[in-house]
């Protein structure tokens, strides 16, 4: 039986078997190492299915219906009986494509320079994959990465799949998403060997830069996007048609805003809404469209003009990176990393390392995404947030705390680290110890001495000596926690101090009239000054 060598450049421009360079009797078939394959070029255009006989000096050696081919490695991904050594060889991920083609780029990059070797784009992938090599200083090909863009839905899925690596997605993973995919052999989702918050990222609401509007609230959005309100004059505007753009359900960005703004009446996306595939297409969208309104993560919604979102306690919020880091701006979504436990190659379990390093802060900063690095904000902030408090109390019951509370405002900044509790609970999360850990590492940072005061806050469910009693044990319980925590943690010589105090529902950053703004406004702030 002959042999033939598959030249996949010229596949690119004639997929006909003429492409085909023979070159007779060079290799045997060996029946006994026969594993059924199936060979597909990167750039989509051929399949080759047979019997795989040896990976040999870079080349695949496969027995077909038409005889035994050679075919480079690096030009095709290898699906069934593959060898180990290529399927450790190529890194699988899938998922979320506003990870995938704005963040995912900037991180493959930034890791291949952390190991000293090159990221190479390989050109004329399919729509719907980037293809990348990392590439040694030796020239040989170390991994082929291939990132297939969908939704976060299609992340959970594709992890299901014992080829997939690594899963990308801006909410967290279901239940019913974590049992399956255990279910596969991939572990445990949730754990923390498995789970990794790379990012925040706020839902901003863009408008064309000539819109009046300056700001919405929810119930606003849910007349825009269940149809019930059609003209910009209902909101103040012009009087033109509503252009409403949006994304569907099944992608995180989609089911996050949806849940939000229809979280007290229900409704559900009207017909109307034109719906695109990613935030990229909506930003454009709205770019051209002076009527236009849509959603998009902040790396896309560059040149756009973001709109506040007003609670109908009159509580404005921007989606600036503080308000999101202190998970204060009511509609934003976590960028999330998850892996499988039984599949990780070297280059995979380093790519995951590597996301959680301050280099991987950077870079996603750099992509146009919050990072979780903690964010100091100045004073002029807290002396806003005074004059709210003197303006908002009028109980005189509430004075001589008020009084104290604007003391302390005008004498530290806020940190962004900010944590959070269940109704009547003083009890810490486990998402509270992976703050402290960003907390830290800030504090290492610096080169002198700092106070931090545990800032406990309420809702206002029940009596205000009540709610400032219950604030106060919170904020003691986390200085507590955090300090015992720090121990081996906190390398600053100059020393750390921990202080708590609680202030009740003096000065909310949300609604109390609805459960997500109690739930927002049951917290512990992190307050920071030089002693």
């Amino acid at each position: 039986m002959g042999s033939f060598s598959i030249n996949i450049n010229k596949v690119k421009q004639r997929t006909s078997l003429l492409t085909l360079i023979f070159a007779a009797g060079l290799f045997a078939v060996s029946p006994a190492s026969a594993k059924q394959v199936t060979l597909n070029s990167i750039q989509g255009n051929l399949t080759v299915k047979g019997d795989l006989i040896a990976v040999e000096d870079g080349f695949y050696k496969i027995d077909t219906s038409i005889g035994i081919l050679s075919i480079s490695v690096k030009d095709v991904t290898c699906e069934g009986d593959c060898p180990a050594l290529v399927k450790n060889n190529t890194l699988q991920i899938a998922g979320s494509s506003a990870i995938g083609s704005r963040l995912m780029p900037f991180l493959l990059e930034g890791y291949a320079k952390f190991e000293g070797v090159k990221l190479k784009s390989i050109p004329g992938a399919p729509i719907g994959m980037i293809v990348n090599e990392i590439v040694g200083s030796d020239g040989n090909i170390v991994t082929r990465v291939m990132t297939n863009l969908g939704n976060s839905n299609e992340a959970f899925k594709a992890l299901t799949n014992p080829d997939t690596q690594i899963g990308m997605s801006t909410r967290r993973v279901l239940p019913a998403e974590a049992r399956r995919v255990a279910k596969s052999g991939g572990g445990n989702l949730i754990d923390a060997t498995q789970e990794h918050v790379i990012a925040v990222d706020p839902v901003v609401i863009m408008v064309h830069p000539s819109n009046p509007v300056q700001a919405v609230s929810l119930e606003d959005l849910d007349g825009i996007y269940s149809g019930r309100i059609k003209n910009w004059s209902e909101l103040g505007g012009r009087n033109e048609p509503i252009i409403a753009y949006g994304r569907d359900k099944a992608s995180g960005i989609g089911g996050v805003f949806q849940q939000v703004i229809f979280a007290k009446s229900r409704n559900k996306q009207a017909d109307s809404v034109i719906v695109l595939d990613t935030d990229d297409q909506l930003a454009r969208s709205v770019m051209t469209q002076p009527s236009a309104i849509g959603i998009a993560g902040a790396a896309f919604s560059t040149g756009t003009k973001p709109l506040d979102i007003i609670d109908q306690c009159g509580i404005t919020v921007s989606p600036d990176s503080f308000t999101t880091k202190a998970e204060e701006y009511p509609i934003q979504r976590r960028i999330y990393l998850y892996n499988r436990s039984d599949n990780m190659s070297e280059t995979a379990k380093g790519l995951i390392d590597f996301v959680t390093t301050e280099e991987a802060d950077a870079l996603v900063k750099n992509a146009g995404f919050y990072n979780l690095a903690v964010e100091q904000d100045t004073r002029p902030y807290q002396g806003g947030r005074a004059f709210d408090v003197i303006n908002a109390t009028q109980n005189p019951e509430e004075l001589p705390l008020m009084r104290e509370l604007v003391v302390d405002l005008l004498s530290y900044d806020r940190l962004t680290t900010t944590i959070r509790f269940g109704s009547g609970s003083a009890a810490l999360e486990a998402k509270a110890y992976a703050d402290l850990d960003e907390l830290f590492d800030y504090l290492n940072g610096l080169d002198y001495p700092v106070e931090l005061l545990f800032t406990g806050f309420s809702d206002a469910d029940g009596s205000f000596a009540a709610n400032q009693s219950l604030s106060y044990n919170r904020a003691l319980q986390a200085a507590n926690a955090a300090e015992v925590y720090s121990k081996g943690k906190i390398t600053n010589p100059n020393g750390v101090t921990f202080t708590a105090k609680g202030y009740g529902e003096l000065a909310p950053v949300a609604c109390n009239a609805t459960l997500e703004g109690k739930r927002t406004n049951r917290r512990v702030e992190i307050w920071i000054r030089r002693q």
